[in-house]
């Protein structure tokens, strides 16, 4: 009697080709449909995005290291560093006393899982925003990207909100889709990456939602940035520094964008603004 071939393969079963170049459009659109089903389960339909360096470390953690390498004699260069980065903690306290704030007063909005707080998953500003919502008993969102270094899910990520992300571009659609506002805490190249991009979104008016954006600490973005200067050289209008506001403590944070949630998006119903979004 005749043997029968082997069925072959289905082809959403063939890892091999959702793996190839051919099947790049495939993993861009899984990037979309999955998290989109995730956040409709969880009733997510808006956030408050954190954005700051993964580097950054609590203020107990830090203290604890540079207490090591004292006690060790490490060389001057590391204990240099460790009391740099106990000093820089500052902010990642703030990070969590502000997304707990916003997380206390979010969860008594109606309907529930509003402004859901969103970070990049990962360690330093994205850990201590997911700390913050976990402190006040709520649920955050860490939207991480595969990265050789640095990059791992922290703890404090509720868990059916974690996601993995291959694709830049589709992490930001993500970030800026769900976003209502913008916390921009101290950090690197992808902290500036991410600002810069959403800001000239936000400029061009490609995003049409109102969206507070704030930059935390005037002494440390001052020293960075000197965006007068791109006005007073004639590289943007008046009223493009107009777009974020810097404030200094967690507090000042909480009540700007409290009232401009409020004013903005209490009492209306989202799903009428989705077209507005991007």
């Amino acid at each position: 009697m005749a043997k029968y071939p082997k069925i072959p393969e289905k082809a959403y079963n063939n890892k091999e080709f959702l793996n190839s170049p051919e099947g790049r459009i495939i993993r861009i659109l899984s990037e979309y449909i999955e998290p989109h089903k995730r956040f409709r389960k969880e009733k997510v339909k808006d956030t408050i995005v954190f954005f700051g360096s993964a580097r950054l470390k609590s203020k107990l953690r830090a203290q604890k290291i540079l207490a090591q390498l004292v006690k060790s004699k490490a060389p001057k260069e590391k204990i240099h560093q460790a009391n740099i980065d106990v000093e820089m903690s500052r902010y990642y306290e703030d990070a969590v006393e502000l997304s707990y704030l916003l997380t206390c007063w979010s969860k008594k909005l109606k309907p529930d899982n509003r402004f859901v707080i969103c970070s990049g998953g990962g360690p330093g500003v994205m850990e201590a925003a997911n700390r913050g919502a976990r402190k006040a008993k709520g649920l955050s969102m860490g939207l991480n990207i595969s990265l050789p270094f640095e990059q791992f899910p922290n703890k404090y990520i509720t868990r059916s909100l974690n996601l993995e992300f291959h694709y830049f571009f589709m992490r930001k659609f993500w970030f800026a889709y769900l976003a209502k506002a913008l916390v921009i805490m101290p950090g690197g190249y992808g902290t500036l990456d991410e600002f810069f991009e959403l800001l000239t979104l936000v400029q061009t008016k490609k995003i049409k939602k109102k969206m507070p954006i704030i930059l935390y600490d005037s002494e440390f973005w001052n020293g960075i940035l000197n965006l007068s200067e791109l006005h007073r050289k004639g590289m943007i209008a008046h009223d493009d520094l107009n777009l974020f506001k810097i404030v200094n403590t967690p507090q000042e944070a909480f009540e700007y964008l409290r009232d401009e949630l409020s004013k903005h998006y209490i009492n209306i119903d989202t799903t009428l603004l989705d077209n507005k979004k991007l």
